[in-house]
């Protein structure tokens, strides 16, 4: 299994993003696909998730209202469309699955995921 996370680079403040996922090797009808990110000297900590049967999302509060977590089934892809970027975004995001339907108290918990993308670099400046 394995996930090819892409699309991280240097924007400004207040400029728009969009990482890409791609899942091959297995798919995760039934499980959870999302993001963590990890800024530098900080511990990774949970961004989204998407529950990939039902299409329903879950939001770190710094995320709600400027990012939003999609799918393309067809390309067994994950989408995080970040707009409206702040400095404090600067982190590299990986791309996690579970292919496990995840509790509500689980989907921003890193234990929880046993997939787990490279990572691509976001760089905010101010």
């Amino acid at each position: 299994v394995q996930l090819q996370a892409s699309g991280g680079g240097l924007v400004q403040t207040g400029d728009s993003l969009r990482l890409s996922c791609a899942a091959s090797g297995r798919t995760f009808s039934r499980g959870v696909m999302g993001w963590f990110r990890q800024a530098p000297g900080k511990a990774r900590e949970f961004v989204t998730a998407l529950r990939w049967s039902t299409g329903s999302t879950h939001y770190a509060d710094s995320a709600k209202g400027r990012f939003t977590i999609s799918r393309d089934k067809a390309k067994n892809t994950v989408y995080l469309q970040m707009n409206s970027l702040k400095p404090e975004d600067t982190a590299v995001y990986y791309c996690v699955a579970s292919g496990r339907g995840l509790i509500v108290s689980s989907v921003g918990l890193p234990h929880e995921y046993e997939y787990w993308g490279q990572g691509t670099k976001v760089t905010v400046s101010s």
